[in-house]
């Protein structure tokens, strides 16, 4: 604190308890007052900086900074300028600006943490917070482990990768993040019995404040009820996920992450079903700061069942310029693609929805069969439930076998291909198929099939050889025998059969023919091997052959509605974020690192930071 006399003095002495107090915006009236004396006084300007954050004033503070940069130096206002960009969601300025400050202090690397978390760096992000934890003696572990057991459900959700590190569930944030690291490994009994542990410990908690009313209490659990309704939905459990969907979205909760997620999260119940409703909904997903809210994979879902609403209400050219903005960000996402196909299907262009999936299995996805795969499956579960048995349905079996046999995936192939022979058992290439697919997976089920195959003399077919090998393009004649009856000698000819002896025929010459000259005496040999052939001139193109698109099929179902095949999962809320739920698209709320209230104050307790998990789509 700068000493001083007077005034100068007394106002210190007033930006002192004000500091105390929390009352900032009083101590910046006061700071302002001795900037007006001395523009430059490094510590007023520090202090009018810290006022500044404390009120929310981020841009402001910023400025400030930028302002004085040759007395405010990088080692001495840092810290601040991190936070500020970071508050800022100028997340990636934070990094820069931590990366060079020199001394590496336990805030900063807070911060520094939180910054990795955002822009989902969780492998280091969590090297980071171990450190911590490790090296450091204060009132805060709880925090930082709450922060930790965020990545790890983040980890768990998002890269499907994480190491269950045995942390404390004292708290119901702990125990939140911990049920988002099971969910995220798809244990979903597990998962929900946690998150009524949670439920259970936040009442608990709450309750201690007797300031807290019960609408602060719904507020605080709506993250928790958002993420039960998650595993509701996954477990076909869609009438009550619904219903709890709801009750989140009529709390109207500050975070618009989670409203986003439950939102998108009842989109996708919806489906093609109550549009209208869908149609309310779909603008909570696109309000203000959402984008910083949430993790890259719940944007990229909310993004597709945009696309999907769009297609389902018949908006075509939204659908397309969504489609196109999907697979420009994304070029290696089959989802787009196979809206694409139900859309043109639903514009009755079936050959060209067939053509594309071709393509896409054949072409687009050849360094990622499993997308390829993921999707061919997606598909045939659809008409396997809407259209069993239909041609387009054993279509996809047909292509998606020929897909899985074409790489290698002869195990895989195999069910695809003896759902196709139960259809047509007289199918003798599909059983060829299926047994030369299972003769390198299990031999024993290889011959047992092989039992099937027709006699060589059912396979036979009424052919005649002798007009076979006379017919044109025959390259090798079969002389007939000479018939022989008893040991007659063969009789000398006589008159009578010379008389029947046809003349020869001379042969026909050519148009151009010259009897003065000398025939050619290399025209027996092939053009490019006489003496005098210089090549063939340039610039003469062969007429074009087989015109059209190739692949086409004319005799694909009436039907291909795929749109329901283009489905996304459900998200989740991302781990870690003290309010917000785990629906269908996950909060990405960075952990905050928050100081204990002080013991004995009826305050209402601050809520620790606690991180959202989960997927996202139809």
């Amino acid at each position: 604190m700068a000493s001083g006399s007077g005034p100068v003095s007394a106002l210190w002495t007033e930006i002192n308890r004000c500091g105390q107090n929390g009352d900032f915006t009083r101590a910046l009236k006061a700071v302002n007052k001795i900037l007006h004396e001395n523009k430059d006084d490094v510590t007023a300007l520090h202090c009018k900086i810290v006022c500044l954050i404390q009120n929310g004033g981020f841009k402001e503070a910023l400025n400030v900074m930028n302002t004085h940069t040759k007395s405010l130096t990088s080692d001495m206002i840092g810290f601040e300028k991190a936070y500020c960009e970071y508050r800022l969601n100028r997340v990636e300025h934070a990094l820069k600006t931590i990366q060079g400050i020199p001394e590496q202090t336990d805030k900063l690397k807070e911060l520094y943490g939180q910054v990795l978390y955002r822009l989902e760096r969780y492998d280091e992000c969590l090297a980071v917070y171990k450190d911590m934890i490790r090296n450091s003696q204060d009132d805060y572990e709880e925090e930082r482990k709450t922060n930790l057991s965020a990545v790890l459900a983040a980890q768990s959700t998002w890269e499907s990768t994480s190491a269950d590190l045995g942390l404390p569930e004292s708290s119901y944030e702990l125990c939140y993040n911990a049920a988002c690291f099971l969910i995220g490994q798809g244990q979903l009994s597990q998962g929900m019995q946690k998150l009524q542990k949670a439920e259970e410990l936040c009442r608990k908690s709450l309750a201690e404040d007797s300031d807290v009313t019960e609408e602060d209490v719904d507020a605080e659990l709506a993250i928790i009820h958002s993420q039960m309704a998650y595993v509701m939905q996954l477990q076909g459990r869609t009438e009550d996920a619904l219903q709890l969907y709801n009750q989140v979205i009529k709390l109207k909760p500050s975070d618009v992450g989670l409203l986003a997620v439950t939102a998108n999260n009842i989109i996708t119940i919806n489906k093609d079903q109550n549009v209208f409703d869908s149609k309310k909904k779909v603008k909570l997903t696109s309000a203000e700061g959402v984008e910083h809210k949430l993790a890259t994979k719940q944007l990229q879902a909310i993004e597709i069942n945009k696309a999907l609403l769009a297609m389902y209400t018949n908006q075509a050219d939204q659908c397309n310029k969504m489609l196109a903005s999907l697979q420009t960000q994304n070029p290696g996402h089959p989802r787009p693609v196979l809206i694409k196909v139900a859309q043109l299907c639903r514009e009755k262009h079936t050959p060209k929805a067939f053509h594309l999936l071709l393509i896409m299995f054949e072409g687009t996805y050849e360094e990622d069969i499993d997308s390829a795969i993921d999707v061919f499956t997606q598909a045939i579960q659809y008409y396997q439930s809407e259209q069993p048995g239909s041609a387009i349905h054993l279509s996809l079996v047909r292509e998606a076998a020929n897909c899985k046999l074409k790489y290698g995936r002869k195990k895989e192939a195999t069910s695809d291909l003896e759902q196709l022979w139960k259809q047509n058992t007289n199918d003798v290439h599909t059983l060829a198929q299926l047994i030369s697919a299972y003769s390198l997976v299990d031999q024993d089920k290889a011959k047992a099939l092989s039992k099937h195959l027709p006699s060589p003399d059912t396979m036979s077919f009424n052919v005649d050889v002798d007009e076979l090998e006379n017919s044109h393009g025959a390259t090798y004649i079969r002389k007939k025998a000479a018939k022989v009856v008893g040991e007659s000698q063969p009789k000398e000819p006589g008159p009578e059969d010379v008389k029947k002896k046809k003349k020869k025929k001379k042969g026909k010459l050519p148009k151009n023919y010259d009897p003065k000259s000398t025939p050619d005496p290399e025209r027996w040999l092939p053009m490019r091997e006489r003496s005098y052939y210089r090549g063939k001139k340039k610039g003469k193109r062969k007429e074009q052959v087989g015109r059209g698109t190739q692949g086409a099929t004319s005799g694909a179902s009436a039907e291909l509605d795929a749109s329901k095949s283009a489905s996304s999962p459900p998200t989740s809320p991302r781990p870690g974020s003290g309010t917000g739920t785990a629906t269908a698209t996950s909060n990405a709320v960075p952990p905050r690192q928050q100081k204990p209230a002080a013991a004995g104050a009826t305050r209402k307790k601050a809520p620790q930071k606690k991180k959202k998990g989960g997927k996202g789509g139809w």
